[in-house]
């Protein structure tokens, strides 16, 4: 690593070909434009680098330009300080502008031709996508926290049932892409650029609910479609307690020569500041891949196994889960697990090849308000955002789980379960739940999946059950790697809910299940090595800024016994924090309402407020949303009213409405 003097350019404009400026902060190391010129690493967001991303983009830049990469954090075209209006989530004009950002780099005095392209979530999805249009100086990525299948692994749709998230989503993008450019950079054309941009942005729901099939919208940008296509070695991160965690078994496996995988016990941040810990070295990981592959270092890089991977063992539930219990192993290589089947045994329990396999059927119809122990699908604190006890939801699933294990288990992979099952309703869900359950009887979800039974045979042409008539159903769940141990129990739990983290179909159906049809098989851990994964050195990598006012946070489970209404509340409250360099004090709050009558899944209905402030002594704008959404048996209904304000004074008012036709779900 080379010790190299840097330096901050605050704002640099990127003019492209159509004459729009996105707006850039670069860390530089100082002998790039003199004597040695070097590679750059791009990050491409809509996140707002002046007071979004800052405190990561400023624990992980320096230390790139300290080993003479220069890194390149650019607000995409309509965030931040850019020009324009976004258009949409990893649309064609978004990855055509990231390519002509990397020839503008490539084109400067002090760039050598090559770069590298990152990012968590957004920029771990478009940093995947850019790659694939094969930009001849993008060299490798790295992606966090993202998806090669973005109808099956984002935050819209799972085997074809309805996210929460995805409400929860377009609100934060509401909220996001409203809010003002700082004058400080653009001057006095700040105004205009901001009610451009509150009367052009997208309805985002409304787009994404009108695609609720696999369909083209969502094949765009799937790397998944083509993975002998992909052109660039990518190391895929991800963690277990996040939504994106099949990502990167799933990219090792579809580009077993290009792709490495890092899975860890974390939610959605970066390794070097994640909970739960043990945290990985992000810092010394991504140089070392930066110059292999930018600069042509023979380091190694290239021989790091292919998998490495966290096995939690048996981490228990918990209001804050500072650390989770386990190791780290390695398989040089990836390949199909070999697995474990449990089945039902004639004794009613799961068994490993029982001598006899459980007659008859049971019937499944949990109340619709079963799932509020699962936590959320986006994870970014490691409290109740994370699954919590199983028990409560278990009370309203069918239950089988083996003996009191002698010998321990360990999986890694994603288990896949079979059974055979018949609806008296054309739509229904099915969600399976994998658990471990300590010795006094708490309950920690190891892995789940969900499926619209719709889907049962894919997501591009879905069709209905004919009531009555029994299927083959394959559910394929959430990948984990996770050791059961001696004095504990596998549960499989089954339920017709799971909410609120996909919504009811129109139908409170009744399964029944053929017990003697139910397989899980379990994918066992096989060949492998115990490795050491290293820690950051430093263990409060962000910088700190001044906190004006705290934030804080809550999670309510209201069960209204009067009227028979169950409401699932969510708050947050970032607080007030300024950054003392550019002066710009932020708050963002969101109050989260979703409701529904157990019994009646026409009643589910959700409201998300989210209030959003940017300031400066003598200048202040901010913005309110509310997006509401409710259903009818044939039809979603969704709303938008978007107000905004100039030093306390409206400047923007609208409401929007649409009504969507249900799609087999």
């Amino acid at each position: 690593m080379t010790n190299t003097n840097f330096h901050v350019i605050e704002n640099e404009w990127i003019t492209l070909k159509d004459g729009t400026r996105l707006a850039a902060r670069i860390w530089m190391p100082d002998d790039a434009r003199k004597t040695a010129p070097v590679p750059a690493v791009l990050e491409f967001l809509p996140y707002r680098k002046r007071n979004g991303t800052a405190p990561r983009d400023e624990s992980t830049y320096p230390v790139f330009a300290a080993a003479g990469i220069a890194g390149v954090r650019v607000d995409i075209r309509g965030s931040g300080e850019s020009d324009g209006v976004i258009d949409g989530e990893y649309t064609p004009r978004e990855l055509s502008d990231a390519v002509e950002v990397i020839e503008w780099i490539t084109a400067q005095p002090w760039s050598n031709g090559s770069v590298g392209m990152m990012g968590i979530s957004w920029g771990g999805f478009n940093c995947l996508q850019v790659a694939a249009l094969k930009p001849p100086a993008l060299k490798a990525v790295i992606s966090i926290a993202s998806t090669v299948d973005r109808y099956n692994d984002d935050i819209h749709y799972k085997n074809g049932t309805h996210l929460s998230a995805q409400l929860s989503w377009a609100a934060t993008m509401s909220a996001y892409q409203s809010r003002s450019p700082d004058p400080e950079i653009v001057g006095d054309r700040w105004r205009a650029m901001w009610l451009e941009r509150l009367e052009q942005e997208p309805f985002f729901m409304e787009e994404w609910l009108s695609h609720q099939r696999r369909d083209e919208f969502w094949r765009h940008g799937s790397i998944g479609e083509d993975f002998d296509g992909f052109p660039v070695p990518a190391l895929v991160i991800s963690g277990w307690a996040d939504g994106y965690r099949n990502t990167p078994l799933k990219a090792v496996a579809g580009m077993p020569g290009k792709a490495k995988a890092l899975v860890g016990p974390w939610v959605h941040k970066y390794p070097h500041f994640a909970y739960p810990k043990p945290r990985a070295d992000f810092h010394a990981e991504a140089i070392a891949w930066w110059r292999r592959w930018l600069c042509d270092e023979q380091n190694g890089a290239e021989a790091v196994p292919q998998v490495r991977a966290y096995i939690l063992d048996g981490p228990r539930p918990a209001r804050w889960r500072e650390a989770d219990p386990g190791y780290w192993v390695a398989k040089d290589a990836w390949s199909e697990p070999q697995t474990m089947t449990l089945a039902i045994g004639s004794n009613g329990r799961l068994e490993h090849d029982p001598a006899g396999r459980a007659g008859g059927s049971a019937l499944l119809k949990s109340p619709l308000d079963t799932g509020t122990g699962a936590g959320e699908f986006f994870t970014l604190k490691p409290d109740t955002e994370m699954a919590g006890d199983q028990r409560l939801d278990d009370a309203g699933s069918l239950t089988f789980e083996t003996d009191l294990l002698t010998d321990e288990s360990v999986i890694l992979g994603q288990p896949v379960l079979k059974l055979r099952l018949s609806s008296d309703a054309p739509l229904a869900n099915l969600a399976a739940r994998l658990v471990d359950v300590h010795a006094d009887g708490t309950a920690t979800r190891v892995s789940f999946g969900v499926l619209n039974l719709a889907h049962r045979d894919g997501n591009a042409e879905p069709r209905v059950l004919e009531p009555g008539k029994t299927v083959e159903v394959e559910l394929v769940l959430d990948a984990c790697g996770y050791r059961f141990g001696p004095g504990h129990r596998i549960r499989l739990s089954l339920s017709s809910a799971y909410w609120p983290m996909i919504l009811p179909p129109p139908y409170d159906a009744t399964l029944d299940i053929d017990l003697s049809s139910v397989a899980l098989n379990l994918p066992l851990l096989g060949e492998h090595s115990r490795i050491d994964v290293p820690e950051p050195a430093n263990p409060d990598p962000l910088p700190r800024y001044e906190t004006l006012e705290e934030g804080k946070a809550g999670r309510v489970v209201e069960r209204d016994m009067l009227n028979g209404i169950t409401r699932y509340k969510v708050s947050e409250d970032t607080g007030l924090n300024r950054h003392p360099g550019n002066g710009l004090s932020a708050r963002d709050t969101t109050e989260q309402v979703w409701s529904i009558v157990p019994g009646d899944p026409l009643s589910m209905a959700a409201e998300i407020t989210s209030h959003s402030t940017i300031a400066r002594e003598g200048w202040e704008t901010a913005t309110r949303s509310v997006i509401t959404l409710s259903c009818t048996e044939t039809e979603w209904l969704i709303s938008e009213h978007m107000q905004a304000f100039h030093d306390g004074s409206k400047v923007f008012d609208r409401k929007r409405n649409a009504r969507i036709r249900r799609d087999h779900m």
